[in-house]
């Protein structure tokens, strides 16, 4: 039997990992790779437009089944193109192995032709990379980029230069024992205690949850009933956390609304559970601060802690629950839901008030419309920008939706290809793009690879001709906005010319019929719906410096977006609060 080469090698170690697919752009320093693929049962290659498309497609796979993903780009400029989206899969924790194609190995250190060093290229944004520069180097690197990739949940590539790929490989690639899930970590009994110590000395606990509670939303509930705690949540807290929540008080951050800052800053006890909230400026800095989260490098970077918990949510909370005393003071927690009420009703009219008759389009009553004609159990992909706002507000989670974006890395142009990636999965189950037109217009080439693959993504284009958020962020720093906005495209002729469904929506009453053709094609569609570029959206709190700084480049102009459905969950919550 003829020996393997190094490619298939690499191949059929990923197809072990249980990988299924490689997304990249084909190029002369991975054709032995292709090669391998092409012959490779049960393994495919996924042509993309655009190396960065790849990677978050990768990404967003990895993140919707919690298993290995992988991607690849060629030597040099195809491998650079990767760095963007292996960025953002690294910060979303989602385990993807990127192999970055190499110049030929005798050439490397000679200033060749498309030489880079992609092994010191990407540690920035990796657990691991590193060059296969002999072929006996082959398995031992990729089944430890694999390891680091999946114990540590995020990012690792291998280098391999063209000419080492072809070669013939020592041995036929043995049957490993990779690393293919993450084991769950339960803090010492001494932490348990300590925690259960200062729940039981604080009247008033408020729980603010990430992605970290991915699991253990039921834990979750029981210890916000025993302790009467209000529960607020980060953006991508939101899909784990909000549905079937009594306890809910919205969200905090650049993005918030409701009740979360306050329940937040008016707590005797904060308890982070599983997020790495990135706003230090929305944090107490006068309340007791507990964090638990699955990775130690997390506790205590953003705010001062007062005790640091290393362990799971869900191990966490089910070793705390018994050992805290339940709380008969629902006060605070009253009070709280009382005032997420309030705060969610002061707002909704701000997307409920004559959008039959508003052109340009109210892009909050696009989401909200979106959000109920959307199937229960969709995939949104989220572009960075204003449709963060109205994916927060208007996406309504119920425990089988999925929300993904770029959340903490905060690139453009990420919602379309993580919804390509997404729809790869399953193509029965419903995937949906929420893009800007800034966004989708910088990756707009791999909506060619849509149509190629018959992927029925749908693309929900919030048109408003500029980036609106880079808008605000001018205005609040007192600045006039300027180079914000593009040329009016019509990109639903753009879509039908690629072969897609395209449909351009300019009166709000057609919103609706819209969406729902469009999700009913059997195939790829976009609809571009034209908003209004003043719908902008303030943060639960802004300092006066913000506030001075906007009144003098805007005047006078609708700040609260609605909430949609989450007014109706917020007066239901209500409705529990015992009568005397």
């Amino acid at each position: 039997m003829a020996r393997q080469t190094i490619a298939e090698q690499f191949v059929d170690i990923l197809g072990q990992a249980g990988v299924r697919r490689i997304y990249g752009v084909v190029g002369d320093s991975l054709n032995p790779v292709i090669d391998a693929i092409r012959r490779a049962p049960g393994m495919d290659w996924v042509q993309v437009r655009h190396e960065e498309t790849a990677a978050f497609a990768a990404g967003a796979e990895a993140q919707l089944t919690g298993s290995l993903a992988a991607c690849a780009g060629s030597c040099g400029p195809g491998n650079l193109h990767l760095i963007n989206g292996l960025y953002d899969a690294h910060r979303s924790m989602a385990p993807v192995v990127a192999l970055a194609a190499q110049i030929p190995s005798s050439e490397i250190g000679t200033a060749y032709f498309q030489e880079t060093h992609p092994d010191r290229l990407f540690a920035e944004c990796s657990h691991y990379s590193e060059l296969i520069s002999h072929p006996s180097q082959m398995p031992r690197v990729l089944q430890t980029a694999i390891q680091h990739a999946v114990g540590r949940s995020g990012v690792s590539v291998v280098s391999l230069p063209g000419d080492i790929a072809a070669l013939e490989a020592p041995q036929r690639a043995a049957e490993l024992a990779l690393v293919t899930r993450r084991p769950t970590i339960r803090p010492a009994d001494e932490e348990i205690d300590a925690l259960a110590r200062m729940v039981d000395d604080a009247p008033r606990v408020t729980l603010f949850c990430g992605s970290g509670t991915a699991g253990a939303h039921d834990e979750v509930m029981a210890f916000a009933e025993r302790v009467k705690a209000p529960v607020g949540h980060a953006l991508r807290g939101k899909e784990w956390i909000q549905y079937d929540n009594p306890y809910d008080v919205g969200m905090s951050g650049l993005l918030g609304y409701g009740a979360a800052y306050d329940a937040m800053h008016e707590a005797d006890l904060l308890i982070l559970l599983g997020t790495d909230f990135p706003y230090n400026a929305f944090l107490p800095d006068d309340v007791r601060i507990v964090q638990v989260d699955v990775r130690p490098e997390h506790l205590g970077r953003r705010s001062k802690l007062d005790l640091a918990v290393w362990g799971d949510v869900r191990e966490t909370l089910r070793a705390l629950l018994p050992r805290v005393a339940e709380k008969a003071d629902r006060r605070f927690l009253d009070r709280m839901l009382k005032k997420h009420a309030d705060a969610l009703t002061g707002v909704v009219d701000a997307y409920t008030r004559n959008v039959e008759g508003h052109v340009p389009i109210h892009p909050e009553y696009v989401a909200s419309v979106l959000d109920e004609e959307a199937d229960d159990d969709a995939v949104f992909t989220v572009d960075t920008g204003m449709c963060n706002v109205w994916a927060a507000r208007y996406l309504t989670p119920n425990g089988r939706r999925r929300v993904i974006g770029s959340f903490s890395h905060g690139s453009m142009a990420n919602a379309m290809p993580q919804a390509f990636g997404a729809q790869f999965v399953d193509r029965d189950r419903q995937v949906v793009s929420l893009s800007g037109d800034g966004g989708f217009s910088m990756l707009m080439g791999d909506f060619l690879s849509l149509v190629q693959y018959g992927l029925p993504v749908k693309v929900v284009l919030f048109d408003n001709s500029a980036l609106s958020m880079v808008d605000l962020e001018m205005m609040v720093a007192g600045l006039r906005p300027y180079g914000t906005t593009y040329p009016h495209t019509d990109y639903a002729a753009i879509a039908r010319a690629a072969g897609a469904y395209g449909v351009r929506v300019e009166d709000p009453k057609q919103v609706r019929d819209a969406l729902r053709e469009a999700f009913r094609h059997d195939g790829p569609a976009l609809v571009d719906v034209v908003t209004d570029p003043n719908a902008l959206s303030l943060p639960p709190r802004v300092t006066g410096e913000q506030l001075a700084g906007f009144a003098l480049s805007a005047g006078k102009m609708v700040l609260n977006g609605g909430v949609g459905r989450m007014v109706q969950m917020a007066r239901a919550n209500l409705r529990n609060i015992p009568r005397p």
